[in-house]
């Protein structure tokens, strides 16, 4: 109990100290707004998109096994790996905001990059039925949002954003366990998964060029 009592005083002087900084104030706020914009637009652009022309190849990997149904693990380990990893970052106000421009451009590379390569899914694809959304209901599953993955691209995401070095490394074998459950499904192709953290990494450190304050 002192431990969450002491984690959460330092959690509130934290944001004190970042909010009493005009600058960060607005990069903060700025930050918020262009992520909320980039995640309605990315909605809106997948829902576009599944109704798009698509072309598919032969995956040498893929080919190697018929896919197993790993969604709930899949999305337990992700759901939860957010969760840890947002608490992990809360008293860390920079990093949070970092973690935010980085997901927003993450967002946009997405829309890029699918845009200008339509995939269609794997032929044997087992769609990827996010629980959340279909116990809240108005969700539909998306098979064509591919090139890059952004299952394993925010996986890695938390890796590069956690402060604790133990953490990062257990997000980093988590990163390798989504990339591996997304091919066994067949819901990806090899080269959206292995692309993955390179987006991710490339994301990161242009935020951190935009901040170059320690953080």
């Amino acid at each position: 109990m002192e431990k969450l009592k002491k984690h959460f005083v330092e959690f509130i002087e934290a944001w004190k100290s970042a909010l009493s900084d005009k600058a960060f104030r607005t990069k903060f706020v700025v930050s918020v707004i262009l992520l909320a914009v980039s995640l309605f637009f990315l909605a809106k652009f997948l829902d576009y998109n599944e109704e798009r022309i698509g072309f598919s190849f032969v995956d040498p990997f893929l080919s190697l096994f018929q896919p197993i149904d790993l969604t709930w693990f899949t999305f337990l380990l992700i759901y939860g790996a957010l969760v840890v990893g947002l608490l992990a970052m809360a008293k860390y106000p920079r990093r949070i905001l970092i973690a935010f421009q980085s997901y927003t451009l993450v967002s946009s590379l997405r829309m890029i990059t699918i845009f200008f390569l339509p995939l269609s899914a794997p032929p044997l694809i087992i769609p990827m039925k996010d629980p959340f959304v279909e116990f809240f209901g108005g969700g539909e599953t998306m098979l064509k949002d591919l090139f890059f993955s952004g299952h394993t691209a925010t996986m890695f995401l938390l890796a590069l954003t956690a402060k604790n070095k133990k953490l990062k490394w257990i997000f980093v074998v988590f990163t390798v366990v989504v990339a591996a459950c997304v091919l066994a499904q067949h819901v990806h192709y090899s080269i959206d998964v292995i692309s993955a953290p390179f987006f991710a990494y490339t994301s990161y450190r242009i935020s951190r060029l935009i901040n170059k304050k320690k953080i």
